[in-house]
């Protein structure tokens, strides 16, 4: 898990932007994957900083400013439009700010446009951040990525060669918490199962107060658990640092010191944690075993936070009820995965910021975090390597 120190992490960092009219972006759950489509396990440290808000409207702060005059500055991206793409209502709004120039245009005239590149913007884990990019991008300043998850990211090697990291906290962490209650709701009332009839004793479970169990409790898992009030449910959380007593009692939740404790208490776990070497394949045959065999678990954090390997078995033995995940590993699943075959998982492809509002605040907190570094001031949302 990542180190945070936030100032404020109840406002959504400033943009000069108001409501987006971008068209949602459908994604075949099996054919591909909405969300971060790399995993390397890494451990990092992050500072927000909240910018000021004007009359409840977003706007970038007045104080951050274009380079020049004359010349935008140039942000290197993977394409426009396309399947990878950055979508083309976003690239507009980057437009407004900087010169666009896609890896193909830079591929087809590397000499002309390596100087003039000083920020990278990561869409989609694209374009892939390697040593042989940095050593052709002499005057690169920052890679802004798009989302919160960094582990596609070698943050050690990126900061060798002084080149800043950014993400976009403030954006994810409302869509993701939806995402998580859908999920909870979806399998309790097996919303998607396919059956052909439905027989007296085909039945869910209700979620008003059951017992909910959120393992890493960060802005996105606090914001699961205010959701899960408003169902009555009771709240367990486990954490690697306690929330204060105020926040705890905000929302109603008690700390587990012990994950086992929670996991054998209650009757949905939902993991919401950042993927590294401690978080690896941190829900295993062991902990499946210590839940319910009526419990159902719940996955939107990274895919390799689970051994998919163990889940199937638990899956398959009726060791729990469920599973609901919008996060596998990897992504997308191969199509003879056993997953895909079970009638007691949901699987979603990566969509917890898939939203047209999120979508377009992920830029907007990237281009808030570009022009901070290029014209040196204080960075909203910087990533450290530990």
């Amino acid at each position: 898990m990542f180190r945070s120190k936030a100032s404020s992490l109840s406002k959504l960092i400033p943009s000069m932007f108001g409501q987006s009219n971008l068209a949602y972006k459908f994604i075949h759950p099996v054919i591909a994957s909405h969300g971060h489509c790399c995993h390397r396990s890494v451990i990092y440290k992050q500072r927000y900083r909240t910018l000021h808000l004007s009359a409840g409207r977003r706007t970038i702060s007045t104080r951050t400013k274009v380079m020049s005059e004359g010349e935008l500055p140039s942000v290197l991206i993977l394409d426009i439009g396309g399947t990878h793409g950055v979508l083309e209502d976003l690239a507009e709004l980057f437009k407004k700010h900087f010169h666009l120039i896609t890896m193909k245009e830079f591929l087809g005239n590397k000499e002309e446009m390596r100087k003039k590149i000083q920020s990278v913007f990561v869409f989609e884990c694209r374009p892939t951040i390697d040593r042989e990019l940095l050593e052709s991008l002499p005057n690169l300043k920052i890679i802004a990525n798009s989302g919160v998850g960094v582990d596609h990211l070698d943050l050690k090697m990126i900061s060798s060669f002084g080149v800043k990291v950014t993400n976009t906290p403030h954006a994810v962490a409302d869509p993701t918490a939806d995402i998580g209650m859908a999920l909870m709701l979806a399998s309790a009332r097996r919303l998607v199962e396919d059956t052909k009839y439905f027989a007296v004793d085909w039945l869910g479970v209700e979620v008003t107060r059951a017992t909910l169990g959120i393992i890493g409790m960060g802005s996105i898992g606090y914001k699961v658990a205010q959701r899960a009030r408003a169902f009555n449910m009771r709240i367990l959380y486990h954490n690697r640092n306690r929330r204060r007593k105020e926040e705890e009692e905000a929302v109603g939740a008690h700390y587990c010191a012990k994950m086992e404790d929670l996991l054998q208490q209650s009757d949905f776990v939902m993991l919401v944690v950042n993927l590294t070497p401690e978080t690896h394949k941190l829900i295993g045959k062991k902990e499946l075993g210590l839940m319910k065999p009526t419990a159902t678990l719940i996955n939107i954090s990274r895919g390799a936070v689970i051994d998919q390997d163990a889940l199937v078995e638990a899956l398959q033995n009726k060791v729990i009820r469920a599973a609901a995940l919008d996060v596998t590993y990897p992504e997308p699943l191969p199509r003879d995965h056993p997953l895909l075959n079970l009638n007691n998982v949901i699987i979603t492809p990566h969509i917890g910021t898939a939203t047209v509002q999120a979508i377009r605040m992920m830029a907007e907190e990237a281009i808030a975090n570009m022009l901070a570094v290029l014209n040196d001031q204080p960075i909203p949302s910087e990533v450290f390597p530990k």
